[in-house]
């Protein structure tokens, strides 16, 4: 039994030893005492698929036994999961960490320092789209090839450069896929493209926890694993960023230079695209060559969004570079030019992070230089324009600090030069992070983007803002803590009221109902007198009595008070219902709110960002729970136990008894709410009663004869992959309540274009006459479906109502300016009228 035993563990032993060497043959040897990754997790890479723990420990385990790393950690996740990055160099450089640091941002801040010698500041971040795992893999075998390997070339590397390796930016997706592939491994492996390996179950394992795409969350800033890393990204500010990602299983292997930047005049350096990219990508082809790997450029991705991984480097200075490998999609996939392996992969992605390293090295002096004159060309840039500084002002406090706040992370100088009102300067070192805020285009040198065409953050925020040809300053902002709190609340035993002009509104709202307390919103606006003196409230301003109420006056006191500073909204003691203008407080139009019960479709083929979207609104602003149903399961499900049914983008096919379910429930009184394309399959169901708008075709017209190679051009240009448009918004309505100007900013990444009802009540914004704000349009869009259609409606059914959403009113966690339309419809929809005349 020994001697098996033994036998057995020197077979393992061979194995690894071989596996090892397919992809580190080149860097031994190595030190004998460190543990390759096969030998850590007794099994060759690319076996099965690693679980984040497993790396976070192989990493924690070499940052224990080599001197050349240690680990830290720049956040959590929302499950929970470890972010860490193992900081890999020569043991010397390790010691002086924080002077090189030091040195390092000397350097950018003070363009007139001179150039001390120091290393590069390195960033190899892995595995983004959690359903993209090879990246991951190949970080473990970077991370021990740089601590362990005694070869001279890599020796040569770390005189020169650290190495900051993230191996995994969202392990919430990466852990749900690696579970699904090693669940449904065979043994022996199976090839075939239909096998359950290949074809994960909703949503995937690309997203993190509430499915948002982490790679579009850069410049967006709303998750932790984001936020996290931003702000470790400034304070290293990596003169190169790598961001690895896979493709579709037919592809080979892309490496930039990317197609040509979308816009007309980008706003980074050509050295960035131009020197820089071509120089990297001779280094990726010889290494890629060398081991008979087919490859290409150019084709395709684009990085005018810069909120990419591999983008926005590039506006601090850095280097970002983008991968993507043709995906396995498990361990082994069968395709037209024969089998993919997870190991091939894998040795992909790992000879491109090592020769990432070696293209910086051999770049060094000029990506220093590069980068010190980035921000310096910043400040120069921004001294030849007219525009000195954009000034906002926003009454909604909380709304305010969720823009600022966006600033402040991405290292923007924000002043406050009086109360409500902002100044961001243009002269600074962020000045291109201030366009990507501030500034809009409609002239583009390409017509078809990779994703958005638009992404002025202050329009996400409905904010309105100007240029400015003086650059006014006030108190600069360094943190939300200076920006003003509520005034203390007074005891009323009459009635308290809050302004209806508040982000924060619903999730008082939800509060208090919680609470047992009965919350009214006022339908038409008043003025009266409150403990802080004369104050006006305007529609959807809230009320909530004393005296009529379960709870105690006291209770309702305490509950204010601790809620005022919980969700930072001021909140108004009253002691009179006779007010000084507008109705009064026991008016008809100021009427009590039921709780909501929202239950919202998920599964196959629903959009499950746009889920995402709804669910992390609902938990993070409002702490309010919505209950998700798989579609699967739809048909088992006691509709009559909910009163707010969600529906969002997707396909639904449903037989006419789900379809007469669904137009019976809203029937008696309740609220479906519908976004995107969900209002195609409620038309098309004939629930909705609403129409889309159609453009006839004249089949006597001859058709114009065109390329072939065109094709996909022509038919990308008709697409709308993101652009802000004006809307007008009846203030007056419900829907339209906690807003102060009609003209709104809506976001559309869609081609959801509905008629505007025949009700002159229901449709409660329609696209302005001159639509366009930011982002491409086709003239065909612009001419023939904007101007005629309507962005939200509402349509009686029965008893109920269905509303429409044409443009998704949460987009990607940012859109502030809109969320409250879509809070209202879930808090206010019983409350909606559908008058017809």
């Amino acid at each position: 039994m020994k001697l098996k035993s033994v036998f057995v563990s020197l077979v393992l032993f061979l194995n690894v030893a071989a596996a090892q060497d397919y992809f580190t043959a080149r860097y031994t040897p190595f030190d004998s005492t460190i543990q390759s990754p096969e030998a850590f997790l007794e099994r060759p890479v690319g076996a099965q698929h690693t679980r984040h723990d497993q790396i976070v420990a192989y990493l924690e385990y070499l940052a224990k036994v080599s001197p050349r790393a240690k680990i830290t950690y720049y956040g959590k996740t929302h499950e929970g999961r470890k972010l860490p990055i193992l900081i890999v160099g020569e043991p010397s450089h390790l010691e002086q960490l924080d002077a090189l640091q030091a040195k390092h941002l000397a350097h950018i801040q003070q363009p007139s320092s001179a150039n001390e010698e120091r290393p590069l500041f390195i960033n190899l971040g892995y595995n983004v789209h959690g359903n993209e795992p090879s990246s991951s893999e190949a970080a473990l075998l970077a991370a021990y090839t740089f601590s362990a390997s005694q070869s001279q070339e890599v020796l040569d590397y770390l005189a020169e450069a650290i190495i900051f390796i993230d191996p995994t930016i969202n392990p919430d997706g990466r852990d749900r896929h690696t579970q699904w592939a090693n669940t449904y491994q065979g043994s022996p492996l199976v090839a075939d493209p239909n096998d359950a390996e290949h074809n994960e179950y909703w949503p995937g394992g690309r997203t993190n926890h509430y499915w948002f795409d982490l790679n579009r969350d850069w410049l967006l800033a709303i998750n932790p694993e984001s936020q996290g890393k931003l702000a470790w990204y400034h304070q290293w500010y990596p003169n190169v960023v790598t961001d690895f990602h896979e493709m579709g299983t037919q592809s080979t292997y892309f490496f930039e230079p990317m197609k040509d930047n979308g816009s007309a005049d980008p706003i980074m350096p050509k050295e960035n695209y131009g020197y820089l990219n071509e120089r990297f990508g001779n280094y990726f082809a010889q290494a890629l060559d060398s081991i008979g790997s087919l490859y290409f450029t150019k084709e395709v991705f684009d990085g005018t969004y810069p909120g990419y991984g591999s983008s926005y480097p590039d506006l601090q200075g850095g280097l970002g570079i983008l991968f993507e490998q043709a995906s396995s999609r498990g361990h082994v996939q069968k395709t037209p030019n024969g089998q993919i392996k997870f190991p091939f992969t894998i040795r992909n992605q790992f000879i491109s992070s090592i020769t990432t390293v070696k293209a910086a090295v051999a770049t060094k002096e000029y990506l220093q230089d590069y980068q010190k004159k980035f921000f310096a060309s910043a400040m120069s840039n921004a001294a030849k324009q007219k525009i000195k500084a954009y000034v906002f002002e926003e009454k909604d406090q909380n709304l305010a600090n969720g823009f600022i706040d966006k600033l402040l992370r991405h290292q923007i100088e924000v002043y406050q030069t009086s109360e409500d009102h902002y100044s961001v300067p243009t002269q600074q070192p962020q000045y291109r992070m201030v366009q990507s805020f501030f500034e809009t285009y409609s002239t583009y040198r390409d017509s078809v983007f990779y994703d958005a065409s638009a992404w002025s953050v202050a329009n996400f925020y409905n904010i309105k803002y100007a240029a400015s040809r003086t650059a006014q300053k006030g108190q600069r902002i360094t943190s939300l803590d200076q920006l003003p709190q509520p005034n203390a609340l007074a005891k009323s035993d009459y009635a308290y009221v809050v302004s209806g002009q508040d982000y924060n509104v619903p999730a008082l709202i939800h509060a208090l109902q919680q609470e047992e307390v009965v919350v009214s919103v006022a339908f038409k606006p008043f003025r009266t007198q409150t403990h802080l003196g004369n104050y006006a409230f305007p529609y959807g301003s809230l009320m909530i009595p004393v005296s009529t109420q379960k709870v105690s006056s006291e209770r309702i006191y305490q509950l204010l008070t601790t809620l005022q500073k919980q969700w930072s909204i001021q909140v108004h003691s009253v002691a009179t219902g006779y007010n000084l203008g507008g109705v009064d407080l026991g008016s008809r139009y100021v009427q009590p709110l039921k709780p909501t019960k929202a239950v919202m479709l998920i599964g196959d083929g629903v959009r499950s960002y746009e889920a995402g979207e709804v669910w992390h609104l609902l938990d993070a602003r409002v702490n309010m729970p919505i209950t998700k149903v798989p579609k699967r399961t739809f048909g088992r499900l006691n509709l009559d136990e909910y009163n707010t049914l969600v529906m969002v983008s997707g396909r639904y096919d449903w037989d006419e008894k789900t379809q007469q379910k669904i137009k019976n429930w809203v029937a008696k009184g309740n609220t479906l709410i519908a976004i995107g394309t969900a209002n195609e399959a409620l038309i098309k169901a004939k629930i909705l009663s609403e129409k889309q708008i159609t453009i006839p075709t004249d089949s006597t017209q001859a058709v114009e004869r065109k390329p072939y190679v065109d094709a996909p051009e022509n038919r990308g240009r008709e697409q709308l992959g993101g652009v802000f448009v004006k809307g007008i918004l009846d203030l007056t309505h419900p829907l339209g309540f906690g807003y102060r100007y009609p003209e709104i900013s809506l976001y559309k990444n869609n081609l959801v274009w509905l008629s505007p009802s025949k009700s002159p009540y229901n449709t409660v914004i329609k696209y302005a006459e001159k639509a366009h704000i930011d982002g491409y349009i086709s003239p065909k869009i612009s001419r023939e479906y904007l101007p005629k259609a309507a962005s939200l409606l509402v349509s009686p059914v029965g008893q109920g109502r269905i509303i429409s959403f044409a443009d998704n009113p949460n987009f990607r966690g940012s859109a502030y300016g809109t969320n409250r339309l879509f809070l209202n419809a879930l808090m206010l929809g019983d409350k909606i009228q559908t008058p017809k005349e």
